[in-house]
């Protein structure tokens, strides 16, 4: 069973950090966004990653207009955040165990940073439950999210809630001298078969691991989004006639043919947007 386990979270760490990476590179990749969409470009000045840590940690866009999702969304992404921090705060205690010896966890540093951890990845746990627990119970009961809610979303959550759910149980359950998060993670780094985890804790842990694999695979890979949504489309104004690359990039992405049509486009046949941004979309005879 500690094999499967260790093989598990081995194969799936590598799938989260392999598809990650190639989403980046994806989202890297794409054409220049359409500046004509965001006219007039705010211009902002210094402080902008000041600027995205308030949003990405504490969703303060959702605070601001959308309060009673922030009460179960806030909860629910920040819990993961301390949960990851739980994680690598592990991966670090359970490095320096492997290179300078397991004595050092004793001493007042080690054992002090073992609570910090515990206490992370237990509240991460707690809050991260909850509110994928509240999120899956408010699509299930808001008329207004109804029409938005797929079942994809739905088995995103559930996913989220019986994965940690298991987690948790696991760990609160486990029989006394069971290994804890430390020595199974210095178990792992070290390949060590005789770490006995007991069927739930296992079964959470792959559970998890799983899960970790599938989200930046799904559209919950915003997380990676997030950087290029404000870096590459939000700020971005370089302007356009100090660099030739990006006109000779922009004149190409003129001849390309939109495959959609909305209100605002009103496209007829097959247009480049070339022609699409040229129109007037009121314009009587295109409708």
């Amino acid at each position: 069973m500690t094999i499967l386990v260790y093989a598990v979270i081995a194969i799936c760490a590598l799938v989260f950090a392999c598809a990650t990476i190639e989403r980046a590179v994806k989202y890297a990749r794409h054409p220049i966004h359409l500046r004509w969409e965001l006219y007039p470009v705010p211009h902002e000045g210094a402080g902008r990653v000041a600027a995205m840590v308030p949003e990405i940690l504490f969703l303060e866009g959702l605070w601001a207009f959308n309060r009673r999702l922030w009460l179960r969304s806030f909860p629910f992404h920040f819990g993961l955040y301390l949960i990851a921090s739980a994680g690598v705060g592990l991966l670090v205690m359970a490095g320096v165990a492997r290179l300078a010896g397991l004595d050092w966890l004793g001493a007042p540093v080690g054992q002090a940073a073992a609570w910090i951890v515990a206490a992370t990845g237990s509240l991460g746990l707690v809050l991260a439950l909850f509110g994928a627990v509240a999120l899956l119970h408010r699509r299930a009961t808001e008329p207004a999210l109804r029409a938005y809610t797929t079942a994809g979303d739905v088995f995103n959550l559930v996913f989220f809630a019986a994965a940690l759910g298991t987690l948790g149980a696991g760990y609160v359950t486990r029989p006394e001298g069971s290994p804890g998060a430390l020595s199974i993670v210095i178990g792992l780094l070290s390949w060590d078969h005789s770490v006995r985890v007991p069927a739930l804790l296992a079964a959470g842990l792959m559970s998890t691991a799983a899960l970790v694999a599938y989200v930046p695979l799904t559209h919950m890979s915003h997380f990676i989004g997030k950087y290029f949504t404000y870096h590459a489309v939000r700020w971005d104004d370089a302007p356009l006639g100090r660099d030739p690359k990006m006109s000779a990039a922009l004149a190409e992405y003129l001849t390309y043919r939109p495959t959609w049509a909305a209100a605002h486009i009103r496209a007829k046949g097959s247009p480049t947007w070339g022609e699409v941004v040229t129109t007037n979309p009121t314009d009587e005879g295109r409708r």
